[in-house]
């Protein structure tokens, strides 16, 4: 899979306080970019716990819930567009099926 983009990643894990994402949001990283997936069957092959939302967007649990990565997949072209990362608690207030 083609991830866009990996910098709102990093911008992320190297803001003070939400350093701990950093290696999951890495392995996630990893693991995707190796991946092909064509269905939600093929992700959670890889992620049991990602959800999916609804218009393409799907939630990936982030080091063991603590954080939520929100995704638009595209599997037909294999793109994977970064939309939302945060704390489970920050998601909580936002309606991911519209970023």
């Amino acid at each position: 899979m083609r991830i866009v983009s990996h910098k709102k990643l990093k911008e992320f894990y190297e803001t003070k306080g939400r350093e701990s994402s950093r290696i999951a949001l890495e392995r996630w990283y990893d693991i995707t970019g190796k991946a092909e997936w064509k269905n939600l069957s093929d992700v959670k092959v890889d992620f049991p716990a990602t959800d999916y939302i609804s218009n393409q967007h799907y939630v990936f649990n982030i080091r063991g819930n603590n954080y939520r990565l929100v995704v638009v997949i595209k599997f037909t072209i294999g793109y994977i567009y970064v939309r939302w990362v945060g704390t489970h608690e920050e998601y909580d207030k936002i309606d991911c099926s519209t970023i």
